[in-house]
């Protein structure tokens, strides 16, 4: 049977449908919640702020996290804010100003009702985490200071110097912590989620790996919540700490979950430039940078100048000169595209001439050393530490890697996939960033679906449930899923070839990144399908995994996690290539305008594709979720 693509988003007007929708969805009595299990996998800003709110309600949660703790969440290394539409600087923000930039910033292709309702959300988040003690800059007044990110011309992200990740961390961490002090959560660290257990069509449970001991083993609930972060590792270099993968939803996705917009991958314009080809992973730099930074080449290909000998008559201030009203803030797509257009005519800086510079020197003159320390020291200090140079004296150099991904599982408003009872937060999912993401929104949605969305409409899938108990672990279809996981790793042992599962993940990534990276066309996505299932059937005949699976194994952990990279790869492409347009962090070369802009075909693709599993290495199945625009008008996305 054809899996159900109802998004049951409310009637009404947009404004209304959310509080409309929260009035009519089923409630769980607060006396009959400590009678419902559930299990939240990931402990990250969306998946922390989930199980601390659903354990404060009185649920019984399990949470599960493959770190030592919660803290050590990819979240926590967001650096640059958190967007609200508060308005505190009176310049002419509010609710429908953030939806709209949120929608017009992911060129069109998400779902109105998802976006409006994060823009709702916002404000309260904001009020939430200062309640909770997040530090927050403020004014000299008292008033919690914003700043501007790309794709706004409106100050609306709050933050706190370039550590707005860790401290929102900590502020959720804190309230789970709570919880877990109180008996209503329970943590599980250093456990890896390896497959959903489905019942009769419903998600039942988890199968999880102890990474200390290999244990293999199975916890069941009423609903299970995977909140597990993106997937940007597949081009193995990018900006995602290195233990950050895809398994939790490709284990989902092969279950039955459709995987929806695999394609729509962000790069962002501001890392650190890679220093040669061996290198593990890039850092980023955060895109607040950009507010008082001013991104310019030598106006000549290969000058060997150093910066200071530049004078401004013979620099290229290329978004500036472009984009006049929005300059370096426009959209990380946008940007990163005329940064790559300026190393392609050979300007580029630094020994590889592989980036562009970021200079503070204006800023440093207009407002004082000291100003520009308050606001970004931390950054500037990371940055001195990794490249050895001084960012106050010397223009940062910067180029576009690989960051977050605006795919992931399709949800319904509720946040429900398509198997009932299996629900997807935050990065995770596909649902409210479009074919680009807004900088300072990826905190935004994972605290609005984790506090705010999930608590209120779990309740409308689970409340029928109530007098049932969770399926036994004992049931068959866990014990399958058990010895199908042992089976897998005791096969990644057995094969016994030359090559580590690093080798193959760089190579895989050469592919993705030459071919499904920062610019796409027919003849390279082509050329990738058949270079992918050729490396992947190597990866199983010559991939070398020394060592048990009865004690620490980091190199069999990423074994598995590089297999479903691979099959994750080959999606992506087979999504990239039906995809006959260019929008947002999809840029198909054949698909552009005079002026090289992104060229959309809203006739034929106004739609989310979310693609059913059929098989190992096999095409995907499309189905198609048609995208209707009633309060923001289809236009040629400009920034000029």
């Amino acid at each position: 049977m054809a899996p159900s693509l109802d998004a049951k988003i409310p009637e009404g007007p947009i404004e209304d449908k959310w509080d409309a929708h929260k009035f009519s969805v089923k409630l769980v009595n607060p006396n009959n919640k400590r009678k419902f299990d559930i299990i939240v996998v990931g402990t990250g800003l969306a998946g922390g702020a989930a199980a601390a709110t659903l354990g404060g309600l009185g649920y019984n949660v399990k949470v599960f996290t493959f770190h030592d703790s919660p803290r050590r969440a990819h979240s926590i290394a967001a650096q640059g804010g958190i967007n609200a539409a508060k308005n505190y600087h009176n310049d002419g923000d509010s609710v429908y100003r953030l939806f709209y930039d949120t929608v017009k910033g992911g060129d069109y292709r998400s779902r109105e009702a998802n976006v409006y309702r994060l823009a709702q959300v916002s404000n309260n988040i904001i009020d939430q985490c200062t309640a909770q003690g997040v530090p927050f800059a403020r004014e000299y007044g008292g008033l919690l200071d914003n700043r501007s990110f790309g794709g706004a011309q409106v100050s609306r992200t709050f933050y706190a110097r370039g550590q707005t990740g860790q401290q929102l961390l900590l502020g959720a961490y804190q309230a789970l912590a709570e919880q877990i002090a109180k008996g209503t959560v329970t943590l599980y660290n250093r456990s890896e989620m390896l497959d959903v257990v489905t019942v009769d069509g419903r998600a039942a449970g988890i199968v999880v790996r102890d990474l200390l001991t290999g244990e293999v083993s199975s916890h069941s609930a009423h609903a299970v919540v995977l909140a597990t972060g993106g997937y940007s590792n597949v081009f193995f270099l990018s900006t995602n700490a290195m233990a950050c993968n895809a398994t939790a939803i490709w284990r989902a996705h092969r279950q039955g979950a459709l995987f929806a917009n695999p394609c729509y991958t962000q790069i962002h314009p501001t890392c650190i430039p890679s220093s040669d080809e061996y290198q593990s992973k890039l850092t980023l730099m955060s895109e607040s940078l950009r507010n008082d930074g001013r991104i310019w080449v030598p106006a000549k290909a290969h000058d060997p100048r150093p910066p200071s000998e530049i004078p401004e008559a013979e620099r290229d201030y290329f978004l500036e000169r472009k984009y006049p009203s929005f300059g370096n803030l426009v959209p990380r797509d946008v940007a990163s595209r005329n940064a790559k257009a300026m190393i392609d005519q050979e300007k580029g800086v630094g020994p590889l001439g592989n980036g562009v510079y970021l200079d503070f020197s204006a800023s440093v003159d207009r407002l004082g050393r000291n100003v520009v320390e308050e606001r970004y020291g931390n950054l500037f200090e990371m940055y001195d530490r990794i490249t050895g140079e001084d960012p106050y004296g010397s223009p940062m150099r910067i180029y576009p890697a690989p960051h977050y991904t605006m795919g992931g599982l399709w949800v319904d408003y509720n946040l429900e996939t398509t198997i009932p009872g299996l629900y997807c937060l935050g990065e995770a999912n596909f649902s409210d960033h479009g074919a680009n993401r807004l900088g300072a929104s990826a905190l935004m949605q994972g605290l609005a679906d984790g506090y705010f969305v999930l608590p209120q409409t779990i309740g409308d899938g689970i409340a029928p449930l109530l007098g049932t108990k969770p399926v036994d672990t004992h049931h068959e279809a866990f014990r399958l899923a058990e010895a199908a996981v042992r089976d897998r790793y005791a096969g990644y042992l057995a094969i016994g070839g030359t090559r580590s599962a690093d080798w193959f993940h760089r190579e895989l990534g050469k592919i993705m990144w030459d071919h499904c990276g920062m610019e796409r066309n027919r003849p390279g996505l082509e050329k990738a399908i058949s270079e992918i299932p050729a490396l992947y059937e190597e990866f199983k005949k010559d991939l070398r995994v020394l060592g048990n699976d009865a004690s620490v194994n980091q190199a069999l952990e990423r074994a598995g996690r590089v297999d479903d990279f691979f099959q994750l790869g080959l999606l992506m492409c087979e999504d990239a290539l039906h995809r006959e347009e260019s929008c947002g962090g999809h840029f198909r070369s054949e698909h552009q305008t005079p002026e090289g802009e992104a060229e959309r075909d809203d006739d034929r693709f106004a739609y989310v594709g979310a693609w059913e599993h059929t098989g190992e290495m096999a095409p995907g199945r499309l189905h198609r979720e048609d995208l209707v625009f009633e309060n923001v008008k289809l236009t040629q996305r400009s920034y000029k």
